[in-house]
């Protein structure tokens, strides 16, 4: 099974990499090809659907991650790591336009691996529902702003009351 996760990365990735198809890919498009990656535990493919210069916004966290490859490392990687088996899918109908997208969505997994050096693995389930607005230029994702319950995260992987 873990081919099906790579073959599928393999294929966003070229399928990005081709600037003349991501240009003509709609939000829509943008945003289902970016989570399918996120679902194929590919962070370099879910990336590459990002601008050099994006803007990454999570706002439990506050401060947005500027550039691909700290969204990559700082988000991507830290959500595949934490919860190698997630699932990211997309719940209801979006809101588009030319240029966006908005969408509801419900993120869950088991917390099997360390989100980093001061917080272990919990071995807990989660699942937590939230929002995500997404800007496009050119095919490539240019801002993203993740809305959620944090609290509510927090408290099912057993770090607060």
């Amino acid at each position: 099974m873990w081919y099906r996760g790579w073959a599928i990365g393999a294929l966003l990735t070229v399928a990005v990499a081709t600037s003349a198809l991501a240009k003509d890919m709609t939000p829509r498009q943008v945003a289902d090809a970016y989570m399918a990656a996120w679902n194929a535990h590919d962070p370099d493919a879910a990336a590459a659907f990002m601008a050099d210069d994006v803007t990454y916004l999570d706002a439990t966290v506050g401060e947005p991650q500027k550039g691909r490859d700290a969204a990559r490392d700082k988000v991507i990687k830290l959500f595949v790591t934490a919860a190698p088996d997630l699932t990211w899918k997309m719940t209801g109908e979006p809101i588009e336009s030319a240029n966006g997208i908005a969408y509801e969505w419900t993120f869950a997994g088991n917390n099997t691996g360390a989100w980093g050096p001061d917080t272990p693995a919990t071995g807990k389930p989660f699942s937590f529902s939230g929002v995500t607005f997404i800007r496009v230029e050119n095919g490539k994702i240019v801002y993203q702003g993740d809305y959620y319950d944090g609290l509510g995260f927090q408290k099912q992987l057993g770090w607060i009351q």
